[in-house]
């Protein structure tokens, strides 16, 4: 038998069946003296590749590397162009291992931008490249990465089925380039992560008709900005028989999910897809502050109405006002009767009233257990942003005779603050009966 050192087949039109008999030949001789093998310009298919890792861990072959590395005195020549082959030994350096034999391939945090993605790409054209998992949160990607990418992911030897692009600026811009990909039937792309992408309503929109004919079985949008319609768009589609998807994550936090599960439970309905919620007369040991707070700041929990009357107490009910500052755009009516906010509580509200998105248009604080101090910053805080209040409820609390000193003019208060107030207030404003 002739013991060849050097064997160059590149450009031979070598297949799966060529690699495994190469793969066979090679661990049957673990005393060759085989140091250098070029296969470029080959098509390993699937079963080609798997047969070379498997070969380069094998104990027992001098083969050690396949990529061309000056350090290894065995090389195994397998990316046709200089590009692809620099790509390699780049992300060989960074990653202290050969790209070219993962299967899951995490780069995240490890690409800065668009031209490493664009370098990527060149990588994953070659029929040698054939990760099944891209993992690219966190590298700076754009609009122009993703078309970079996507030509990579048209390539006929693309084995990726999973791809991250998570805390990237992808934006809607990026997703209708993904979302024309996934329409293609000859994309094999089952899960697609876009968690922080920058996302809005129209880029949801592009995703759902996507979905309607693509592969993909996991989508995950968490801590993207769906506006009104985003959610239902999506959410409809899962009861589609004909839309593969069976698993669609918005939810950011787990307190959140398990928020969403509860709700679900007690209500019977999606609470994503309702814009009120009624916990009046219910504890924390049916809903779980912790967890309604986490769901209540999620961009996906678009509430309008929320009212909790005779259902939290003191830190509770602060907690859950404290979430609604970090989602304040949505809500427009808030009711805590009988919830003893305190002046504590009614102060953290008052955070949330001075915020310039801040639509609410009814408040109620009946019974609340509220003193002058509250009203204090009550006021103050209508006087910085009062323009969409219309209805303000402080009856049977102790607001002592600050109110009418604070009150002044009722009738150019009400008009400063556009607030209709409860008739059973005026009293207190004017002093009068």
């Amino acid at each position: 038998m002739v013991d060849l050192a050097v064997w160059q087949l590149s450009d031979c039109n070598i297949k799966e069946e060529g690699y495994t008999a190469l793969a066979e030949a090679l661990k049957s001789n673990p005393s060759s003296h085989l140091i250098e093998l070029d296969l470029r310009g080959n098509d390993p298919g699937e079963s080609g590749m798997k047969q070379l890792r498997n070969f380069r861990n094998d104990p027992k072959c001098k083969l050690k590397t396949l990529s061309t590395n000056l350090k290894k005195k065995v090389i195994i020549t397998v990316l046709k162009s200089p590009d692809a082959q620099k790509a390699s030994d780049h992300l060989t350096e960074v990653l202290g291992i050969n790209p070219i034999l993962q299967t899951d391939l995490n780069l995240s945090g490890k690409i800065d931008g668009d031209s490493g993605v664009e370098q990527l790409s060149v990588l994953l054209k070659d029929p040698h490249c054939r990760p099944e998992t891209l993992q690219l949160s966190e590298c700076n990607v754009t609009e122009k990465g993703c078309s970079a990418l996507l030509t990579a992911l048209r390539s006929e030897h693309s084995t990726l089925k999973e791809l991250n692009l998570s805390k990237n600026r992808i934006q809607d811009s990026g997703v209708k380039l993904l979302s024309e990909e996934l329409k293609n039937k000859l994309c094999k792309l089952d899960t697609l992560r876009l968690s922080d992408c920058s996302i809005t309503e129209e880029g949801y929109s592009a995703l759902s008709e996507a979905l309607k004919s693509s592969h993909l079985i996991e989508l995950d949008l968490r801590g993207n900005d769906p506006g009104a319609s985003g959610v239902k768009l999506l959410t409809d589609l899962l009861q589609d028989p004909d839309c593969k998807l069976n698993t669609l994550r918005l939810l950011k936090s787990p307190d959140a999910e398990e928020a969403y599960t509860c709700l679900t439970k007690m209500f019977s309905k999606n609470p994503l897809l309702h814009t009120e919620l009624d916990l009046s007369n219910k504890t924390p040991k049916d809903v779980k502050v912790k967890q309604l707070s986490a769901l209540l700041q999620d961009p996906h929990y678009r509430l309008q109405k929320l009212t909790l009357r005779n259902s939290m107490k003191g830190k509770s009910c602060t907690d859950l006002v404290s979430a609604l500052c970090t989602n304040p755009s949505h809500i427009r009516e808030l009711d805590l009767r009988w919830c003893e906010l305190g002046d504590s509580g009614v102060e953290k509200l008052c955070d949330l009233l001075k915020k310039h998105e801040c639509k609410l248009e009814k408040l109620l604080l009946m019974d609340c257990s509220i003193t002058d101090r509250g009203c204090a910053a009550l006021t103050a805080a209508l006087e910085v942003n009062s323009s969409h209040l219309k209805q303000l409820d402080l009856r049977w609390n102790e607001l002592g005779n600050s109110v009418r000193h604070r009150g002044g003019d009722t009738e150019a208060f009400r008009r400063k603050a556009n607030i209709f107030l409860i008739h059973t207030l005026n009293h207190f404003f004017t002093g009068g009966n």
